[in-house]
């Protein structure tokens, strides 16, 4: 990963996982589609097969959306108590929406923090 003979300024990881764009160079795209990852980084050539973020970016949208929606609908449950069709019409999308919207940016985070730390793979030595 980091032992690449370019040098290259160090971006900050979050600013590039949340945009979506090469750990690296901070140029390049990440993504390709919604949330699968390009091979390579257009702009400088890294190769992204490091990039493996694993479930890591799911639990967290699992928590911090399920804490925002969750709250949303005891809210409105205790001081409007309208019937379930409403909190399926506006909590529904809300939460697909959110879901993908933070996925994508915590595995971009995630990613861009690998490369950052070099992680890798453990491995058990012979």
């Amino acid at each position: 990963m980091n032992e690449d003979s370019a040098h290259f300024p160090p971006v900050d990881p979050v600013k590039t996982g949340i945009k979506g764009c090469c750990p690296r160079c901070g140029q390049g795209k990440l993504f390709d589609g919604l949330l699968g990852v390009k091979p390579r980084c257009a702009a400088c050539g890294l190769d992204y097969s490091f990039a493996d973020s694993g479930d890591g970016p799911a639990v967290f949208v699992i928590l911090i959306v399920g804490f925002i929606v969750i709250g949303m609908v005891l809210w409105l449950q205790v001081n409007y108590g309208p019937p379930i069709w409403v909190h399926i019409l506006l909590f529904a999308p809300l939460t697909i929406i959110l879901s993908l919207l933070t996925l994508r940016w915590f595995k971009g985070i995630l990613i861009a923090m690998q490369y950052r730390h070099n992680a890798r793979e453990g491995r058990l030595s012979d």
